[in-house]
């Protein structure tokens, strides 16, 4: 499941939407899959996508076991379909943690940003056509992190494997 995240060496080192939010980043993640379905149909799920929204997608097996107030919508939801610049979302990044949305160009483009304690931090989505579908590129960017290699390596391991989920599951709604 991990090797089906993976960005090609083209995405991991062309700048995308966003990179100028986190101008010289101390850690950079980028995680990369393919949707088998066009952009117009996978950005209704990534425009969703949230805390407080329709959750963060995973697969039905790991849903399973999650009580159903944790589980993420298995269908597209007309409330969370506005999105626009400036909205605030919240996220599970800590209590008062939120994301807000910093660059949206449908059907292609959401960036939100963030600050943590001290951290600035930007989170591209890129959806691009692909021959078997979407190509969806997901670019975390931080500065300043006090601990970059550990940030890198825990941090990294963390959102390895939640966009594994979130790209299973995300798979599993659009498929």
């Amino acid at each position: 499941m991990f090797a089906t995240i993976a960005p090609t060496a083209a995405e991991r080192t062309t700048p995308v939407a966003g990179d100028d939010l986190v101008p010289r980043p101390d850690v950079v993640m980028d995680r990369a899959f393919t949707v088998p379905a066009p952009p117009e149909a996978v950005w209704p799920w990534i425009v969703q996508l949230g805390k407080s929204r329709a959750g963060w997608y995973l697969p039905r097996a790991v849903e399973r076991v999650l009580p159903r107030g944790r589980r993420a919508l298995r269908h597209l939801d007309p409330t969370w379909q506005a999105l626009a610049v400036g909205d605030v979302i919240p996220d599970w990044g800590g209590r008062d943690a939120t994301f807000e949305v910093s660059l949206l160009h449908a059907p292609t483009t959401l960036v939100h940003t963030s600050t943590r304690d001290r951290t600035r931090l930007s989170w591209a989505i890129i959806l691009t056509p692909h021959a078997d579908g979407t190509r969806v590129h997901l670019r975390l960017r931080l500065a300043p992190v006090r601990r970059p290699r550990l940030m890198g390596a825990l941090g990294g391991f963390f959102d390895l494997v939640t966009v594994a989920g979130l790209a299973a599951g995300l798979r599993e709604r659009v498929g």
